[in-house]
């Protein structure tokens, strides 16, 4: 009895009130840990990743799902990481396939809008030179009886210069009327070629408005003009000559510019402002450019053509004229419709102060 007493006093047991008690970890405090440890990696991805929480027992479990976070965030940037949804690479969005649509059927018509416009003009262009050259090589055709094609040729020239003498008599202002509108709207196409623009693809909205201009004003107003200088300057003597260049130069040339940009700005509907505003941008420069040509080849219109065959001449020299007016004006046109649309956008995207609100 007595061993036994003793046995059951000094068993093991009696000690583990005197020792230190072990920390014996609850299976709720280290879920706990380890999701504060989950958290944790969360945060240092900035919500690149989703993070699951590991449902295990084991510590290592946590810890290894913690540096698969960190290794993946060492990829490189430009991978796709795609969370929370299934990602076919190599297969394009709707979205994206939609805008590839549009974008080739926009320009299947632009091109077929390319195409009807080379169509027309190309018309337009054969139908009226060969209107053209019919009515100058068939003015005899009355009398070809019997002629050769050379016969033909070597009259054809002759004739038609009798032809139109004959029309200024019958009716002078409609012949020179006629005259100016062909060679305002040659002048133009000849300046969209210069500026660029395929033989087909001219703005005949542009090529028409110029020569409307010339058919309605210039024809009628120089011929008119020419009888006024012709009275202006009834002498003989040798400095009526250059009188005249100068008085065309200054005079005439000042009205009939301001005239030709004011009524194209009108037909392209344009507001007044802004075609004062052309007019004043343009009237100095044209003006004086028009002296590198004119006085020269007005030494010729004033000496030696006649009154009545000026016009023809002048609308002759008119091709090149038309060429460099017509360029400068849309250049003028354009640049300011430009700085309009970018003033446009500049003021819609300017933020607004919300101190000023």
């Amino acid at each position: 009895m007595a061993t036994s007493s003793l046995h059951t006093s000094i068993s093991p047991r009696s000690f583990l009130p005197l020792s230190k008690p072990s920390p014996k970890t609850h299976r709720s405090q280290v879920f706990l840990r380890n999701k504060r440890r989950s958290c944790v990696s969360c945060a240092l991805v900035h919500d690149e990743t989703d993070v699951i929480p590991v449902q295990s027992r084991d510590l290592t479990d946590h810890e290894e799902g913690s540096v698969v976070v960190s290794q993946e965030t060492e990829r490189d940037v430009n991978e796709p990481v795609v969370v929370g949804q299934l990602s076919f690479e190599g297969f394009p969005s709707s979205s994206s396939a939609a805008a590839d649509m549009g974008d080739d059927k926009s320009r299947e018509s632009d091109e077929m809008e390319k195409m009807i416009d080379r169509s027309i003009n190309a018309t337009i262009v054969l139908a009226a030179g060969t209107y053209a050259i019919t009515k100058l090589l068939t003015i005899d055709h009355d009398y070809w009886h019997g002629w050769t094609l050379f016969e033909i040729l070597r009259y054809a020239p002759q004739h038609n210069w009798l032809a139109y003498e004959e029309a200024l008599k019958r009716n002078p202002v409609l012949a020179k009327m006629v005259i100016s509108g062909v060679v305002y709207s040659v002048g133009d196409w000849i300046a969209q070629c210069y500026e660029g623009k395929p033989l087909f693809e001219i703005d005949r909205a542009r090529t028409l408005r110029s020569g409307l201009v010339g058919f309605t004003l210039h024809g009628s107003l120089s011929h008119f003009y020419y009888q006024f200088c012709e009275e202006l300057f009834p002498f003989q003597d040798w400095w009526v000559v250059p009188a005249k260049v100068a008085f065309d130069q200054t005079v005439w040339s000042a009205i009939w510019n301001s005239i030709y940009f004011t009524v194209l700005g009108f037909l392209r509907l344009e507001s007044p402002l802004s075609i004062f505003k052309e007019l004043k941008a343009t009237f100095l420069p044209m003006l004086t450019a028009g002296w590198k040509l004119w006085p020269f080849a007005h030494l010729i219109t004033y000496g030696l053509v006649p009154v009545e065959q000026r016009l023809l001449w002048v609308d002759c020299v008119e091709l090149i004229w038309v060429t460099i007016l017509s360029t400068y004006s849309n250049e003028k046109s354009e640049a300011r419709i430009s700085e309009s649309v970018i003033e446009t956008s500049s003021s819609s995207t300017t933020p607004i102060d919300p101190s000023k609100e």
